[in-house]
């Protein structure tokens, strides 16, 4: 999913596993496709981007070119979607490796991190304990990041339902709350720019 109409405010959807299209970066399209239809362009890094950034390294006085577009997009969103699937009660390491890398944002004047910028929230796990967990810990990271986690955050249980190639799944009520998410954010994102 790219750029397009640049004039338009954007929200970066990160989010994915390494080695192929998954369930989280379905969810996550869905998510972004919402939040387009409300009138913003979107950009998703899926897993093969994340699988193409470094571990984060704080000392490195250089970046790549990878993580340098990743974090200069960031910097220009109004509202960000993250996906993780639920590994081990947690998020994926290929997903806070990217999270970790906003470290470069701390010193930005205009916005350090997250700050006062609207974030939806996905999680899958085959299962329902690890949603609710990866959830948990998507919101104290985005908090620490100085985001704000949208009210609505979305658990799917993959065991449950299904995702397709053609951007749909088998059932349609979780369709209905990973759209949820894509709305919410950009419903959020003009209070942002507001006071950003």
């Amino acid at each position: 999913m790219a750029d397009s109409a640049p004039d338009l405010p954007l929200v970066v959807g990160i989010g994915g596993t390494i080695g192929g299209v998954s369930s989280t970066e379905r969810a996550l399209a869905i998510a972004l496709e919402a939040a387009g239809r409300e009138g913003f362009r979107t950009r998703m890094f899926g897993g093969a981007d994340m699988a193409q950034l470094p571990l984060y390294d704080p000392r490195a006085t250089t970046r790549t070119a990878q993580e340098r577009d990743f974090v200069d997009t960031v910097r220009q969103a109004s509202a960000l979607i993250i996906a993780s699937p639920g590994y081990h009660g947690s998020i994926s390491g290929v997903v806070k490796n990217a999270l970790d890398l906003l470290e470069e944002t701390a010193r930005d004047p205009h916005r350090p991190y997250l700050a006062d910028m609207p974030v939806g929230l996905i999680a899958t796990a085959y299962g329902w304990q690890a949603t609710g967990s990866t959830i948990a810990a998507l919101r104290s990271i985005v908090h620490a990041l100085r985001g704000w986690p949208t009210p609505f955050a979305a658990a799917v249980n993959t065991q449950l339902t299904k995702f397709d190639a053609e951007g749909g799944a088998s059932d349609p009520a979780v369709v209905e709350q990973l759209s949820l998410v894509g709305q919410q954010v950009a419903r959020f994102a003009p209070l942002a720019i507001q006071h950003g």
